[in-house]
């Protein structure tokens, strides 16, 4: 009982290791363009390259989970994470960061190894309330993992956010070892992988991914980003097939077909984007100077405090999500979450002149998510198998990323055709991007309702015709 009882906590520590890569982004592209001496366009493929390779691997990671030997797959990963930020805090030039900043892809595959941990080790009346605190991990983490970053990289340079990624991860393996029970999971079944799935998911989804990314500065209706764009398509619809006729498929596409399955997903990629291009916005608003009549002018030592009640808010949520679930159906907690998230959205799009303005607009958007993104992996682990939960959770952060690389993109290109002479943004981009981003909110958030509204008539249809 001793070891159920920090078995959780070890898994949520082991899953911050997402939050605290993930707050290496985009706070330090200036920086990173500076001390390594390369344009801010060039730099921001830490972002891309970041990315690309958490697309490719989450999937994988998230098949192998199912698998017998789930311990072990976290342990490699943290190892490579941890290599990763090695390189990249005493690379010498900006590909060798490069390097680093592939290997830390890794780092979007862990929260669904470490939910696959969950399901197989809590106990019946735990497992629900653990698996949606693993999920919100990521959102909670990121409002104490900018801040961190904001103030070493503000004080000592880049490189010293990096050398606390080092550290952490290091400890992050010695509780993974010290609290996770060691050994096969005996109940797993042993299949063949499903390298030719594997492939050509990665192949589309970076394709995809690289077209999204630079499709700002290619232009979107260049001969690049269509060949792109339609070689993801083939590549991917061919992994379909694949997948639809494999004994042991990399992920069950017959199992996303579930109706609650596909909410979630749906969600994912809706939620995704304007969580990204939101959080770009506001990163932005708070550095930029006072001049361009948006600015708060905060440096980066405090820039990194905006993000701090997008932490509040989310672990709010998940508190909250754990009292009432037992009351409300996930699939009712989702529409709750959207319409929050798009009064956030909303209100940043109509006031941010004020930095409190900002920190209230974070603090319902962390609120929005964290309930959205407790449920969407309670709809997942209600309704798939054990042997699929893996690659079912994974293919829902995998939907996540490819949200939100849209949503960077799209931001990224409103901002980039709409530059002052001082190359920042206009303020007329600015709230273009709010209010695209707000649009969408509005969008998933009417189509939850409706979806909610459809089944409350069906199932009172049902229940006459008794």
């Amino acid at each position: 009982m001793r070891s159920q009882s920090k078995l959780l906590p070890a898994l949520i520590y082991a899953a911050l290791t997402s939050a605290i890569v993930s707050s290496l982004g985009m706070l330090l592209v200036p920086e990173v363009s500076h001390e390594l001496d390369v344009s801010v366009s060039t730099a921001q493929w830490m972002l891309t390259v970041n990315l690309l390779i958490g697309a490719m691997a989450t999937p994988i990671m998230g098949r192998m989970s199912d698998g017998p030997h789930k311990r072990r797959l976290l342990l490699v990963a943290l190892a490579g994470i941890l290599l990763g930020s090695i390189i990249a805090t005493a690379a010498p030039n900006f590909v060798v960061f490069l390097l680093g900043r592939a290997l830390q892809g890794l780092t979007y595959g862990i929260v669904p190894v470490t939910i696959a941990l969950a399901r197989r080790h809590l106990t019946e009346g735990k497992v629900h309330f653990g698996i949606s605190s693993l999920s919100v991990t990521v959102s909670t983490g990121l409002g104490a993992g900018y801040p961190l970053t904001g103030i070493l990289a503000g004080a000592f340079g880049f490189r010293s956010a990096f050398i606390f990624a080092v550290l952490f991860l290091v400890t992050a393996i010695i509780v993974v070892l010290r609290f996770v029970p060691p050994g096969p999971d005996v109940r797993a079944p042993s299949v063949a992988f499903d390298y030719t799935g594997a492939i050509l998911l990665g192949i589309g989804l970076a394709s995809f991914l690289v077209a999204v990314s630079e499709g700002s500065i290619w232009g979107w209706y260049s001969p690049l980003t269509v060949c792109c764009l339609v070689f993801s398509a083939g590549v991917l619809a061919a992994w379909s097939v694949v997948e639809l006729h494999a004994s042991h498929p990399l992920i069950n596409l017959r199992v996303l077909q579930n109706g609650e399955v596909l909410l979630a997903n749906a969600t994912a990629i809706g939620l995704g984007a304007a969580m990204y291009a939101t959080l770009s916005i506001v990163s932005l608003i708070a550095q930029a100077p006072v001049s361009t009549g948006y600015g708060a002018a905060l440096p980066l030592a405090w820039a990194g405090f905006v993000m701090l009640p997008l932490s509040m808010g989310s672990l709010g949520a998940n508190r909250l999500v754990r009292a009432i679930s037992h009351r409300l159906r996930m699939a009712t907690l989702l529409p709750f979450g959207a319409c929050i998230v798009t009064i956030s959205t909303v209100l940043l799009w109509m006031a941010h002149g004020e930095l409190w303005e900002i920190l209230v607009g974070m603090l319902l958007f962390g609120t929005g998510t964290g309930m959205t993104y407790a449920a969407m992996p309670g709809l997942i682990t209600r309704t798939v198998a054990a042997t699929e939960l893996g690659s079912a959770v994974s293919f829902n952060q995998v939907l996540r990323t490819i949200g939100g690389s849209f949503g960077s993109a799209v931001s990224g290109s409103v901002l980039g055709a709409h530059l002052a002479a001082d190359l920042h943004p206009v303020g007329k981009a600015i709230d273009a991007t709010l209010a695209v981003s707000s649009l969408g909110c509005a969008i998933v958030a009417a189509a939850l309702a409706l979806n909610l509204l459809w089944h409350h008539q069906a199932r009172s249809a049902k229940e006459e015709l008794r």
